[in-house]
């Protein structure tokens, strides 16, 4: 177990360390990233959440950022929040690495953690990552640019006209993003790697710990017990009241309501469509449909009665009347 442990990789030991730390200290960011997104503090494009993510996520980046903004001529947002928010995750990241890092030298390394570990790991991984991220961003963002190029020039030879356009597209995208996937890949384990290097270093001046392993798990557990379990409850609820106030006081007002001169009549709800009920009223209208339309006939038959009469009466007028006239 000794040489075990004496000879693990530096890749691994970054991964140990800065894989936990990392999803150890997001949720707490997140919470005021969304806090400062609500105020309006930062604004960035929707392509660059992810990256935006990374960046905040990873506890390397802190110089890191300023460099990749300014000197590489590059931006993720615009804003005053994302320096506060990279600012307030100093103190997030130094905590989460302490709590990690104890953990870590205790059970993979059996080394007692020195005072100040948080701190130690702290600034070694942001000295790593402000000398090695912003290689990173220009290594990847040239070779993306160039294979996207390639792939595009690729796409335009004659042997590939007859390919659909979708089709084109995905291909497209496949060879450029397999590239730039594999380039970012490798290149994120050779950091992490840098970064294992610089917390061995630490570790080898740590003092070998004494205790059994039963020991060590009793330390653990102790670890992860706060002295004062209802002040830190208590400060925790409190800090979640405080910030859900003012995420929702903050929060600007995005339902859209329509201007008195536009608003629109209340239009009632249709009842429910009821077959049967249709049916028997249409059977109804028919029926009396059919009763009108019988008096209609019967008044038109009477009518036609009424002028057959007047007719005879009139033809019988004129033939008595002459007949009259001759007697006398």
């Amino acid at each position: 177990m000794a040489d075990e442990r004496e000879s693990m990789s530096p890749t691994k030991i970054g991964l140990g360390v800065l894989w936990p730390a990392c999803w150890t200290g997001l949720p707490i960011k997140l919470a005021f990233a969304v806090l400062a997104l609500a105020m309006g503090l930062m604004q960035f494009e929707g392509r660059l959440g992810l990256a935006f993510l990374m960046l905040l996520a990873s506890p390397v980046t802190i110089f890191a950022l300023p460099i990749v903004t300014m000197g590489l001529e590059s931006h993720l947002g615009e804003g005053i929040g994302i320096p506060l928010l990279f600012l307030i995750s100093i103190p997030i990241d130094i905590w989460a690495l302490g709590v990690v890092g104890r953990t870590f030298f205790l059970e993979k390394l059996r080394k007692e953690p020195p005072d100040g570990l948080g701190l130690t790991l702290w600034w070694k991984s942001a000295l790593v990552g402000a000398l090695f991220l912003p290689i990173l961003w220009l290594i990847v963002s040239t070779v993306t640019s160039a294979a996207i190029s390639m792939a595009h020039s690729l796409m335009e030879m004659e042997m590939f006209k007859d390919i659909p356009v979708a089709e084109r597209i995905s291909i497209e995208l496949t060879l450029w993003g397999s590239v730039a996937s594999a380039v970012l890949i490798v290149l994120l384990l050779v950091g992490v790697s840098l970064a294992g290097r610089m917390i061995r270093r630490a570790a080898e001046a740590a003092q070998p710990a004494s205790e059994t392993y039963q020991g060590l798990i009793t330390r653990w557990d102790l670890m992860r017990v706060p002295a004062d379990q209802g002040l830190m409850l208590t400060a925790l609820t409190g800090a979640g009241v405080v910030l859900s106030l003012l995420f929702w006081a903050a929060l600007p007002v995005t339902t859209p309501h329509p201007h008195e001169c536009c608003e629109k009549p209340e239009v009632k709800a249709q009842p429910p469509f009821k077959p049967v009920d249709a049916l028997n009223k249409n059977e109804q209208r028919m029926a009396q449909l059919s009763a009108q339309l019988e008096a209609l006939e019967q008044q038109k038959a009477q009518a036609d009665a009424k002028k057959d009469k007047g007719r005879g009466k009139a033809q019988g007028g004129k033939d008595t009347a002459p007949s009259g006239v001759k007697k006398l």
